[in-house]
Formats: structure tokens, C-alpha cells, sequence
């Protein structure tokens, strides 16, 4: 193991902001800065980490509103997908961009980027060995929304039954909110109980993200079978 991850809870929208430390190196990458920058200086102080990196999973507000004040605090390289910079369109930063499949190296550390979109075009997952750092792409037994700007369900249902389908059933999922009945799960367990993995039709999926799901769900979010979903759409 080359790394640990650490999470802080903050704002009022139940956000993860998360320290990935390289233990070799005693640096560490903050994802998604936002609502509270003291409180995520103060654990790396207390870590005795070295903040050296930022990274994006994708560029709403409630993940990126203390990045001015984090960039300021630290001499710190931002890395994001090309796709969302475009679409985030915030000139005023100078980021290295990535495409998908590259790796940033933190370290000793290798940090995988993913391109996962859905909830934006060009929305991240960032994996280290068993971890997935998957911001609002997917919760525990959740999904991000689609019907804000850059939204968009088909392609959301694409990427979320590839992670299902492509990464080992012991991955480590590290939401971007803490919105389940845990803080993390792993891929086998959204697997068999994540609705939104549950679907064989995108025209399903649409109705169920952008229409019945509030109808149906609260928080916290608890398993559903896919038994249950299926009966949702019999016929």
C-alpha cells in the first residue's frame, strides 16, 4: 500500500473533500476543495502532509467553491479532464488537463483517471489500486444528477454499467457526498444493490433518474433489489 485515504465531511450539502497521502513521499492531493479550506489545512497539518496537488472530479460548485482559496494557501498543480475544462469554461486557471487513462503520480502513488460522464461531460473517478475516488458519478446505492446543465442520462447509464462491469467487485467506492446508509460500499455491493445499476434499457434508466426516483427514494439511500426495479418497468 502506497497511499491512504482520508475524508472530511463538510458543507451543508454533506460533501467529501478527500486527502489522498503518499506515505513515501508525506504529500497528498486534496479532491474537490471546497466549504471549508481551514478545516482541510488543518488535517493536513495534522498528517504532516505537504498539499502539492488538486484534484477535480468535475466543476459544480458545491466541489470547487474553496479552490481560489486552496491555490492561494499552496503551491499546488490542478488536474482535470480536458472535456470538463472546456465545459467549465474558468479561464482564469491553469490546469494540467487530461483525456482518460492517464495517470498522475502523486509520489510513489499512481493515480488512475477516469472518465465517467453523465453528471457532466467531462466528470472524473480518479482510482488508486482497490480505491475509487467517484465524486457525483456514483454514491453508495446513488447516482449524480442529470438533468443540471452538462447533464445527460444515456451517457450516465453507459458509464455507470461500465464501472459495474469493468472494475473488480472489491473496488472501494469514496463518494463525493455522503448520501447512503455508509460513507463507502464496494462495487460488488452497488452491484446487487444500487438501482441504478440495475437497468438493461436507457430509456428505463432515463425515466427512473430524471423522473421516479425522487418520487420513490430519500436519504439516506438504502439497497434495492433488482427485482424491485424490474417491476417498476414490467411490460
Amino acid at each position: 500500500m502506497s497511499h491512504r485515504i482520508h475524508a472530511l465531511e463538510l458543507g451543508p450539502m454533506q460533501n467529501f473533500i478527500y486527502l489522498i497521502e503518499d506515505l513515501a513521499s508525506r504529500r497528498c492531493a486534496v479532491v474537490d476543495p471546497a466549504w471549508d479550506v481551514p478545516a482541510i489545512d488543518e488535517l493536513a497539518r495534522k498528517l504532516e502532509l505537504t498539499v502539492s496537488d488538486i484534484l477535480l472530479t468535475h466543476s459544480h460548485h458545491d466541489h470547487i467553491n474553496g479552490l481560489s482559496e486552496m491555490l492561494a494557501r499552496h503551491d499546488a498543480q490542478l488536474h482535470l479532464l480536458k472535456s470538463e475544462y472546456r465545459f467549465w469554461e474558468a479561464t482564469e486557471y491553469s490546469p494540467t488537463l487530461y483525456t482518460g487513462g492517464d495517470t498522475i503520480e502523486l509520489g510513489e502513488s499512481r493515480i488512475e483517471v477516469l472518465h465517467t460522464p453523465g453528471h457532466t461531460p467531462g466528470s472524473a473517478c480518479y482510482r488508486l489500486g482497490n480505491d475509487l475516488l467517484t465524486g457525483d458519478t456514483l454514491f453508495v446505492y446513488g447516482c449524480g444528477r442529470c438533468d443540471l446543465r452538462g447533464g445527460d442520462p444515456e451517457t450516465m447509464y453507459n458509464t455507470l454499467k461500465n464501472l459495474r462491469d469493468r472494475l473488480p467487485a472489491g473496488t472501494i467506492v469514496h463518494p463525493g457526498h455522503n448520501y447512503g446508509d455508509s460513507k463507502t460500499t464496494n462495487m460488488q455491493q452497488q452491484a446487487e444493490g444500487n438501482p441504478f445499476m440495475h437497468f438493461d434499457n436507457s430509456e428505463h434508466f432515463r425515466q427512473y433518474r430524471m423522473h421516479d426516483h425522487g418520487k420513490l427514494r430519500s436519504q439516506p439511500y438504502h439497497p434495492v433489489s433488482p427485482e424491485a426495479i424490474k417491476k417498476l418497468y414490467r411490460g
